[in-house]
């Protein structure tokens, strides 16, 4: 799901990478991981942003849904972080007016000293009503000056990359789902989201250790996730491995607590899986059915 939300890749490549490393997973299951799980990452990096300086680029491109266009509001400030971003099906002062009131409900995005806009004549109105409102104070100053916003141009290029590969979505929910993932992840290459490294790179290679274990066919293959510091796996209520004991991790060992069964000569057990462990990192199994 990483590779997916992080890079300009359709599902059906992710499929082959993964086929190429040993795991058959269906593009349809990888579309099924970002749809259960990319709201989950959001949800769990929002409390731990840092917060942005006080001069905001706000701007909003198209998005394909059903065939139609609809709207994603997004705003950086003057170093390029992403402040928040908001998928709506109308382009007008009611959407901007929703998208700032989103913006300013944050602890984490501190009222702006300047907000740069384009010529959308929906701005100055939202802005005006949210003043009226006391939910925005007035010396807070609008500018409408489109070189100013040459930031935030450049920043859409990293959504619409993702965006254009999937031709389009067939929901609203799931063009939401799936923005939520690749703007979340965004905002992790960047270095919004405090404790975690911006890249898998920023981890020391001495610190990692890599084993393999197998996983029963109801099973999910494993998704990484670097938001969390607990690394374990359990399989039909057994520990297979635990990377929250005492000692070096290195020196960590994965034995399996299965009263003597080998889980790789086991029928069961039959989707094989590589589980790298990081001390800052998380590897989840999700016990789902194939139905």
């Amino acid at each position: 799901m990483r590779w997916y939300l992080r890079y300009p890749l359709a599902y059906e490549h992710v499929s082959e990478m993964l086929k190429e490393r040993g795991l058959a997973v269906d593009a349809s299951c990888i579309w099924r991981w970002v749809q259960a799980y990319a709201a989950e990452l959001k949800k769990r990096c929002r409390p731990h942003l840092k917060a942005t300086n006080k001069s905001y680029r706000v701007d909003e491109t198209y998005i394909k849904v059903k065939a139609q266009e609809k709207y994603l509001y997004r705003a950086v400030d003057s170093t390029g972080q992403t402040i928040d971003f908001l998928l709506t099906a109308k382009r007008d002062a009611a959407a901007a007016k929703r998208f700032f009131r989103r913006v300013f409900r944050s602890s984490n995005n501190p009222i702006p000293r300047v907000i740069h806009v384009d010529k959308n004549p929906a701005y100055p109105a939202a802005i005006r009503a949210l003043k009226r409102e006391g939910t925005l104070p007035r010396r807070v100053r609008l500018r409408q000056r489109k070189y100013l916003n040459n930031i935030i141009e450049q920043d859409h290029r990293v959504v619409k990359k993702r965006t254009w590969l999937a031709k389009g979505y067939g929901s609203f929910r799931n063009a939401w789902r799936t923005l939520e993932g690749i703007e979340t992840v965004n905002m992790i290459r960047k270095g919004r989201v405090r404790w975690v490294a911006r890249t898998m790179s920023g981890l020391k290679p001495a610190s990692w250790r890599t084993c393999s274990v197998s996983l029963p066919r109801h099973f999910y293959p494993i998704q990484h996730c670097s938001a969390l510091d607990l690394c374990s796996i359990k399989l039909r209520n057994e520990t297979v491995c635990d990377n929250n004991t005492q000692g070096d991790p290195l020196q960590r060992a994965v034995q399996p607590r299965t009263s003597g069964v080998d889980l790789a000569e086991s029928a069961a057990f039959q989707h094989a899986a590589i589980v790298t462990f990081a001390p800052t990192s998380t590897l989840h199994a999700y016990q789902r059915s194939w139905g």
